[in-house]
């Protein structure tokens, strides 16, 4: 679950004024406290938002990671952005499922594909916020 995202470029600018970082709700994120126990491993925290994860660079990679990045994604600043310029309750989740093609097979997933462990969390989150 995503915490915070930070800000490298996109919508998000659209919406507030610069920053590093564009946050989840609290109140959500408070909400959703232990809501994931008994299930897949579902971790909570910053991720960057970047329109082109592909072109980075090993130093930005690097310097995300000493920021404690857990995860690339292209949405999560400037939905975070709009949910609290308008006022929304937002979560953003990011169901990590490989390591940027780096690997051979990558982007293979096999049958399982993660489909019931994603339903599972989603149950959770409309459970605890519902």
């Amino acid at each position: 679950m995503i915490d915070r995202a930070l800000r490298d470029e996109g919508t998000s600018y659209h919406y507030l004024p610069p920053s590093d970082w564009s946050a989840a709700p609290e109140r959500l994120l408070s909400r959703l406290n232990g809501a994931f126990e008994g299930g897949p491993r579902v971790l909570t925290g910053a991720t960057w938002t970047t329109d082109a994860p592909f072109r980075e660079t090993e130093t930005a990679i690097a310097a995300a990671r000493a920021r404690g990045i857990l995860a690339v994604e292209m949405e999560a600043a400037g939905l975070y952005a709009f949910a609290k310029t308008r006022g929304r309750a937002v979560i953003c989740l990011a169901h990590v499922t490989n390591q940027m093609g780096t690997i051979e097979g990558d982007f293979e997933k096999g049958k399982a594909n993660g489909t019931a462990a994603a339903l599972f969390v989603v149950s959770r989150i409309v459970t605890q916020l519902g």
